[in-house]
């Protein structure tokens, strides 16, 4: 069975499994490892991933590969992840679930645009760009990626007030 079609097997496979969990299958992979295949699947939800959701969903995971022949016959390691902040946003649902985040995308017409998730929806997404909020159609955008910021505006007004009732130096 090439690459492609175990691929598609397993989504076809793995993708009801993350749903019982309330979860969306995002990908899986499969690399060498040494002697044994690394299977990664990655999975995600509206309200993110807590490391419990991912144990439940290896278990499921695991049994149902144990119950099927998509793998064969060789040992592989299976890893259940949700996906990292430098996943690219390509479906509505990401964008949704990037809503309150910087972000970066590329326009179609070659250009590219900067500025804060406001809403997404299934014809597109609002970005606030400059303090000026800006409504694109998904035929206009493509792939966006989350900006990673250390320290938001937001963060800095609270650590201000935080700080401003204690001036004398002293701790405690």
């Amino acid at each position: 069975m090439g690459a492609d079609a175990r691929r598609d097997r397993l989504i076809k496979l793995l993708a009801p499994v993350a749903a019982a969990e309330g979860l969306d299958l995002e990908d899986v992979t499969i690399m060498p490892a040494g002697r044994r295949r690394l299977l990664r699947v990655v999975v995600d939800g509206d309200g993110g991933v807590s490391l419990d959701k991912v144990a439940d969903v290896s278990q499921l995971v695991s049994q149902t590969l144990d119950d099927s022949d998509v793998m064969g016959g060789s040992p592989y390691v299976l890893e259940v992840t949700s996906p990292g902040v430098d996943r690219p946003l390509t479906e509505p649902r990401h964008w949704r679930r990037a809503t309150g985040r910087l972000v970066r995308a590329d326009l179609r017409d070659g250009g590219s645009i900067e500025g804060r998730v406001m809403s997404a929806d299934d014809s597109g997404v609002e970005l606030e760009a400059a303090g000026v909020p800006r409504r694109l159609e998904w035929e206009r955008l493509g792939k966006g990626r989350v900006q990673v910021e250390f320290r938001r505006l937001d963060d800095e007004d609270r650590f201000d007030e935080e700080d401003a009732g204690d001036d004398d130096g002293d701790e405690g």
